[in-house]
Formats: C-alpha cells, structure tokens, sequence
C-alpha cells in the first residue's frame, strides 16, 4: 500500500506525519523550524523527512509539504511568500528531498485533509474558514479543490464587510472579514480591553455587557459573510477550522442563530455548517492527502 509523508511548515514548529492510502496516522513528529540562531531551516525539514523515510521502500513514498503562501502552477514550490521564512520563494522541495514533492498553500491542505479524511469527506462541493490569527479559506468544487488562477483562490478573510473602515487587512483591504474576526486586531477592536480571543470569552461567560456586545457583533459579521459564500457557491457544508472553535456553542450555536435570520433556503435547502475534525496536524494529513491524489 502506498504511503505518503506530510510536512506542515510553520513559522514557529514543522508538524509531520506518515499516513497510509485510509489515512490513517502510521507516525508523527513536531520539531521546531528553527535551531537556535541558524537561519538554514530547511534542514530541519530535511532531518523531518529523513527520519520518516526510515524502513520505507523508495517506491512508496509520496510527498507532500504545506506552507504560508502561494504555490505555483505546478505545485512544485511556493512562488509567493514576502517577509517570511526567507529562501522559501521557488525553493523546489523534489530537488532538495531527491524524491517528487508536492507543495501547496496551508489553508488549502486544511480543505484537503477534511475532504480525503475528515468533516468532507462525502461533499463534493464545500467551503472551509479557518478562524485564527486571520481569517483563511479554501473552496472543494466539483469534488476538487479550486485553487484558482495563480493558487490564491480561498482568501476569505479578505473580504470586505464595513468598507467605509479604513482598517486594512494584509492584502490591503479595508473593512475585512479578517479585521473583524481574527485574534490579531481583537485588542483594538475591544479598545484595548481584551488582549485576545480567550480573554474576550472569559469576559462573555462571566456576562460581561461590552463583551457580550463584542462577541455577538463578530458572530453577526460572520454569519453574513458565510451567507454571502453560500449564495456565490451554493456549497453543501462550510466547515469552520482553527483556534475560534473551541468557543463551542458560543461559536456554533450563535452563528446558527444569525444564519436562520439570514440564509436564502429555497424548498428548505440549510448549508450544514461543521466543524473540522483535524486542527494541528491539519496542513501535514492534507499536504499527504494531495500527494496521494496527484
């Protein structure tokens, strides 16, 4: 049976797994992307993948690496990353591992690992929004992820909801979905009052008025950008990712609320909206679930 190694690169940790063809977890490791001072990092990747290629054959092993960024039309690098993990830009990871890799954009190997294995697996036409930091999207059509005209496809939290708020995202626009939800601009949209997320929530089980407010206002914002998704695609399921839910019902059940107000549900039709079933391994089992349909 086929195996396939997934390597998640993140700022801070690489996450890895083996898997086989049912993707089922034969092996993980997390290991830091950076060794003290040493800016080589891909070393580290290598030391990652050298260490599950033990007691594999070469003629099973498949490849795939996830990362911040665009990938390139091929899948064979990131071709767009400023600012971050310097020398990522175009690296061709086949060269560098000596065996054929595919690389794609983390938010889309989330999609992949929730369709091949997890909340998707029976959809054919979904949306997944990783609620965290930011705010990152990925779109399965047609029972394929769209990655669209140069990989960027699935830039939800770019959206815009307020567009007279001058507040841009990282993409340059005002009034965005990422702005209004994402942990990165919470303390100054609380008027500094709430360093992040969890702390807003504390302040919302204790029933807090401004942090009742705060939160009931994201969920609003929420809710009409899922809306607005679901009248573009018409998708099955939104399943949601990331940090934000582990808000349990102050998550699923007040955004369940605003959306009866708002959603379009002609002859009943209701968009189930789910939640992911892989959070930190997710960009690993989905970079190996992309190796093994390519």
């Amino acid at each position: 049976m086929k195996k396939a190694i997934g390597i998640d690169i993140g700022g801070t940790n690489i996450k890895g797994v083996l898997i086989n063809g049912e993707g089922e977890i034969l092996k993980q490791i997390k290991a830091k992307t950076y060794s003290g001072s040493d800016p080589n990092w891909q070393k580290n990747i290598k030391s990652v993948f050298d260490e599950f290629k033990q007691g594999i054959e070469e003629s099973t092993i498949l490849v795939g690496i996830s990362a911040p960024g665009l990938a390139n039309e091929t899948n064979t690098a990131i071709s767009f990353l400023p600012n971050r993990l310097s020398g990522m830009e175009n690296f061709i990871w086949s060269d560098y591992l000596n065996t054929k890799t595919k690389v794609l954009n983390d938010a889309h190997a989330a999609l992949m690992a929730e369709h091949s294995f997890g909340s998707l697996k029976n959809f054919q036409n979904a949306i997944l929004i990783t609620l965290g930091t930011g705010v990152g999207g990925a779109l399965l059509l047609e029972g394929k992820l769209h990655q669209g005209s140069s990989q960027m496809a699935g830039h939800i939290g770019h959206t815009i909801l307020q567009p007279h708020n001058f507040q841009q995202s990282l993409l340059g626009m005002p009034g965005s979905l990422e702005y209004a939800l994402g942990n990165y601009s919470i303390e100054q949209r609380s008027h500094g009052k709430f360093k992040n997320t969890f702390a807003l929530l504390e302040a919302v089980d204790r029933k807090e008025t401004f942090a009742q407010w705060l939160w009931l206002d994201m969920m609003r914002n929420l809710s009409l950008s899922v809306c607005s998704l679901i009248n573009t695609f018409s998708p099955e399921a939104i399943v949601l990712a990331g940090g934000l839910t582990h808000a349990g019902d102050h998550l699923f059940k007040t955004l369940d609320d605003f959306i009866t107000l708002y959603e379009f549900r002609p002859k009943g039709k209701k968009t189930q909206i789910l939640q992911a079933k892989y959070m930190d391994f997710s960009g690993a089992l989905g970079a190996a679930a992309f190796a093994l349909k390519k």
